[in-house]
């Protein structure tokens, strides 16, 4: 049987259930060889993700490799090093009450996982989650993003040829295929996207009471405090914002500074963005492309949402939109109604921190908050009084490559959360067990 042969939903996951019932895959040298197995895919078939990566979204190798192959390696890695120890009992202590009796919590497999991922990092937001899925050894569906279909045809196509088929199936299709899935009962639902997707996956779990988690996005803003350096902010703004030119859940969505900083702070951008991509992005070979022409189509729809500091050229035909920095951009314009997902960065003016934090807290709670200031009073402050996923401080993403935090959203942009320890968690029920001696 492989993950290419046609199969109903229902069977696939009777299949994989069955797999699960036999209990092998709670066994950890079945888990670390699922794991092993992946990681060799990675290291010895990742030039074919590479190409497949390219063509979907013309990402550049050495970004293929940086930010989705070697990332879902090094989580690999980190998940080998630790899980036997992650899987030991946790002991707790017990009342006076029940003295003689011992306490622990153990981590208990949940059974058939389904994993839906998004386009934008098509590797890394599927394989990354199907790490934990296993690590807990748990079966899983992994169901790739039909709007990157090369990189969808390659998993399709590698998965069945390392990992064990009878644990593991790739569901390749779009709408009606994953319409089909979320009606199958299921023992936890890892969906990546947007939040209109987000309600439909959430709907249809309630029907068999499935426990989700939602990662999804908003609008992260960035908060540049004045007196700060700013070409060392706008450089790191313009290569956490235009990474994959702007499609990433994480990137930087709009800038919050005062009306003194924000014209030099404008002009670091666009030195920063040339310092970047040279004087013409379309020939770089690190900057890449819009996934498809409907998202082009509503991206070109932004960029008069204000003065155009740099960029601002486009091509529907190579789905190019130059990095673009916006500047005198309303609060109500266009470009502020949504999240971007594109190499679109507006520049809004607020009177100080008090109007920055009011500003954040009047819209849906982002998945990150970035701020650039040496002052600890107002990192404190905006720690401490507003919400988000996530928090980083003089670098934007880049609290996604330590496996030790947990990455997720909150309200509006996700529930629950994963990497490291955290997606053991995610993809296990932690029993309570109680032991009283009979005699």
């Amino acid at each position: 049987m492989t993950a290419a042969t046609p199969e109903a939903p229902a069977d696939v996951v009777a299949r994989l259930r069955a797999t699960f019932r036999t209990g092998r895959t709670r066994d950890l040298a079945w888990r670390t060889g699922q794991l092993t197995r992946l990681r060799a895919l990675l290291t010895e078939r990742g030039d074919e993700l590479a190409d497949a990566l390219r063509a979907d979204l013309g990402k550049s190798r050495k970004e293929a490799y940086r930010t989705e192959i070697d990332f879902t390696v090094r989580e690999i890695d980190h998940t080998l090093e630790r899980l036997a120890g992650w899987l030991e009992p946790e002991p707790a202590p017990v009342p006076a009450v029940l003295a003689g009796a011992t306490a622990h919590t153990v981590q208990d497999p949940l059974g058939v996982v389904l994993v839906i991922a998004p386009w934008n990092y098509p590797v890394q937001l599927l394989l990354a989650p199907v790490v934990g899925a296993l690590a807990a050894g748990n079966t899983v569906v992994a169901k790739p993003s039909e709007l990157a279909p090369a990189t969808s045809a390659a998993v399709a196509r590698l998965l069945p040829e390392y990992l064990d088929t009878d644990a593991v199936a790739v569901v390749e299709g779009a709408v009606p295929e994953t319409t089909a899935l979320l009606a199958e009962r299921f023992d936890h639902i890892f969906y990546t996207g947007n939040g209109t997707v987000g309600r439909i996956v959430m709907a249809a779990a309630a029907k068999h009471l499935t426990p989700v988690t939602l990662e999804l996005g908003g609008k992260s803003p960035a908060f540049v405090d004045r007196g700060t350096d700013l070409k060392t902010v706008a450089s790191r703004l313009a290569s956490g914002k235009f990474l994959n030119a702007g499609q990433t859940c994480v990137a930087p969505d709009y800038v919050l500074t005062d009306p003194e900083t924000a014209p030099a702070l404008a002009d670091a951008l666009a030195a920063a963005v040339e310092g970047l991509f040279g004087k013409d992005a379309s020939t770089s070979p690190e900057y890449g492309r819009i996934v498809n022409e409907r998202h082009f189509d509503r991206l070109v729809g932004l960029l008069d949402s204000g003065r155009t500091v740099t960029g601002g050229a486009h091509d529907r035909g190579e789905k190019y939109i130059a990095p673009t920095v916006l500047a005198d951009v309303a609060p109500d314009s266009p470009v502020m109604r949504e999240e971007i997902f594109g190499p679109v960065l507006p520049i809004i003016t607020v009177d100080g921190l008090d109007e920055a934090i009011a500003f954040v807290n009047d819209r849906d709670k982002p998945l990150a908050l970035y701020a650039f200031t040496q002052d600890a009073s107002v990192r404190e402050r905006l720690l401490s009084e507003t919400s988000s996923g996530g928090v980083g401080m003089g670098l934007p993403l880049a609290h996604l490559t330590v496996s030790d935090l947990p990455f997720g959203g909150v309200g509006e942009s996700g529930m629950g959360n994963y990497h490291g320890r955290y997606s053991l968690e995610t993809f296990s029920h932690r029993k309570a067990v109680l032991d009283t001696p009979l005699g």
